[in-house]
């Protein structure tokens, strides 16, 4: 049913994510068979196309023709495509989506050069927009991710972090992003000042009420949905909303550090998922998924009427409301 909702919400745009698709297929084509496999394996994975999406609806606050926002939304989906490829590096993923990582299905050396070589096809992409601003964003953006990695490779495993830290931690790892895709989409089609700040800040709150509920899936949601492990990203030593609100939760405890040695059993696992369902957690991360989900909604009040808003509209109410 989720899917179905989400399917109707894009068929509005169908046509334009096609073109995008084909253009993301022709932007990983390398003269090396292995890292054109890799490339087009972790493309063909499929993911919800949250950027490109956001890239064109806000397009449609300026002028701009289908061909120069593809070149964004291209970009901006190749970044975050070699970012994936780089986090399975990082936490020794071995699927994602239900599909084989990179470095699962080759190895981290081919894993760590397919990131790479779509990180330059992301910038190859871009460059062929001759607008001096939006070459400075994607490098900004590009360059807080990396730190994002870095930071998040700091935190892996430590208990002794705050929920300050980990808002800072996902606005890296995904908010920025789909800040910039709202942003860049306006820009390139010459969208005047006040809305490019507005439809900015719009992707950058609703970026982050998008990552919390992942992160609230990840321990809610079946193995068989997430396409992985439920509760992967304790295991991978990632202390996300939930498990932040009931880290010193003694009960919980020996769950945590079992998840953090790598020595929980497959039937503790489960325990501990059914044990942090059974607490508050999951309904207070839901509510600061809500508050900036309504935030989200305040700067598209402002914003002139027409379907570009009403659509960003629905996609809050989908961000709110998703299962998988």
């Amino acid at each position: 049913m989720e899917k179905l909702k989400l399917i109707s919400l894009y068929s509005e745009f169908r046509e334009d994510l096609d073109y995008i698709e084909n253009k993301l297929e022709q932007s990983v084509t390398s003269s090396s068979p292995i890292i054109q496999e890799a490339s087009l394996h972790l493309l063909r994975a499929g993911g919800k196309r949250i950027r490109p999406i956001f890239v064109i609806l806000s397009s449609q606050f300026g002028n701009c023709s289908l061909e120069e926002v593809a070149k964004v939304a291209v970009s901006l989906e190749l970044v975050h495509m070699a970012s994936l490829v780089h986090d399975d590096v990082i936490d020794d993923s071995d699927m994602r989506r239900g599909f084989e990582t990179v470095k699962s299905r080759w190895d981290n050396r081919v894993a760590m050069y397919t990131g790479d070589f779509i990180f330059s096809r992301a910038l190859t992409t871009m460059g062929e927009i001759e607008l001096a601003a939006v070459h400075e964003l994607l490098a900004d953006t590009m360059l807080e991710i990396c730190k994002g990695e870095i930071i998040q490779i700091d935190y892996q495993g430590k208990i002794n972090q705050s929920i300050r830290d980990y808002l800072r931690r996902i606005k890296r790892k995904t908010a920025l992003l789909l800040s910039s895709s709202c942003e860049l989409g306006a820009l390139v089609s010459r969208t005047d000042e006040a809305t490019v700040l507005k439809l900015k800040r719009f992707g950058y709150f609703s970026g982050m009420a998008f990552q919390i509920i992942d992160d609230i899936l990840d321990i809610t949601s079946t193995d068989e949905k997430l396409g992985k492990p439920a509760g992967s990203d304790l295991i991978n030593g990632h202390l996300t909303l939930p498990i932040l609100f009931i880290k010193n939760d003694v009960a919980f405890q020996p769950y945590l550090r079992a998840a953090l040695d790598g020595t929980i059993s497959e039937q503790d696992r489960l325990k501990m998922l059914k044990y942090i369902k059974s607490t508050d957690a999951i309904k207070k991360a839901q509510f600061v998924s809500n508050l900036y989900l309504q935030k989200a909604l305040n700067e598209l009040r402002g914003l002139p009427e027409c379907d570009a808003k009403k659509s960003l509209k629905r996609f809050v109410a989908f961000i709110g409301k998703r299962q998988y």
